[in-house]
């Protein structure tokens, strides 16, 4: 399937489907806003996307619901990604769908998304008895830049802030203070965003006039992180960088995206911060 909008269910009022429908997943390639940002060819990061869908449901053979939340990892080397809206409208007609057990969810899930992303992908469908309260954290680690005591008036993307200073360093930052809107609705989409680096220090005012120039712009999220990614590098030349989002949930589901200059043997731990 091409990313023709004005094809899709984007933006518009919605018919719920009541019964399983892959077709509702509607893939978006990469390749245009990795364009935009320089990425061409071979990727310059490793990472991945992950998704946590709090709003899964479908009915057992006997025609009983049950409840569960899905987490979706794929590789940021995938030819697509999944809008999110159309993420929800998948999920949603499972609603009264029969299925054995949630492994056959997870299964099902696990084939029609890889059919669309074009890579391999990992879901886990967990019910509620067997969610961990210990995923739960209030706040990113590393350093929070947010107390900074700074003037803010550019709310378009402005990689001019970033800067360093001599001093090589090794350290995490953060910040809850991303904003961003979606790409089709122009709604807002929350953010808190780790920034993990080896090299010179970036100035930390510069940064957080940075992330926060991101206000008025309009893109995914998995772009947003590639494009802090990709500025940092360019401005700051670290010799290791990783930025990691972990966006708030909207329509039940929240996007977290990992992009390194460091090669990933595993996923980092599905943490969820208190915010989401």
């Amino acid at each position: 399937m091409s990313y023709i909008p004005e094809k899709s269910e984007l933006g518009k009022k919605t018919e719920y489907d009541p019964h399983y429908n892959p077709d509702k997943l509607f893939p978006i390639p990469r390749k245009a806003k990795r364009d935009e940002i320089g990425v061409h060819g071979e990727l310059p990061f490793f990472g991945y996307d992950l998704w946590n869908h709090y709003e899964v449901s479908w009915l057992n053979e006997k025609g009983k619901p049950v409840v569960a939340i899905a987490e979706i990892f794929y590789g940021c080397e995938s030819i697509n990604i999944i809008e999110s809206k159309s993420m929800k409208l998948y999920f949603n007609s499972f609603n009264n769908t029969k299925f054995k057990d949630a492994a056959a969810v997870a299964a099902l899930a696990k084939k029609d998304i890889e059919a669309r992303v074009h890579a391999p992908v990992v879901v886990n469908i967990i019910l509620l008895d067997k969610a961990k309260e210990d995923k739960i954290s209030p706040a990113l680690e590393g350093i929070c830049i947010d107390h900074l005591d700074i003037d803010c008036s550019v709310y378009t993307v402005d990689p001019s802030f970033l800067k360093t200073e001599n001093e090589i360093v090794t350290e995490i930052l953060y910040s809850d203070l991303l904003k961003s809107n979606c790409l089709v609705t122009n709604q807002p989409d929350w953010c808190s965003v780790q920034i993990s680096y080896k090299g010179k220090k970036i100035n930390r005012e510069g940064l957080l006039r940075y992330i926060v120039s991101f206000r008025n712009c309009n893109e995914f999220h998995e772009q947003c992180m590639e494009k802090i990614f990709m500025q940092i590098m360019q401005q700051c030349q670290p010799e290791k960088l990783t930025v990691y989002g972990r966006s708030t949930r909207r329509g039940g589901i929240d996007i977290n995206s990992y992009r390194s200059t460091e090669k990933i043997d595993q996923f980092a731990p599905n943490v969820r911060l208190i915010r989401q």
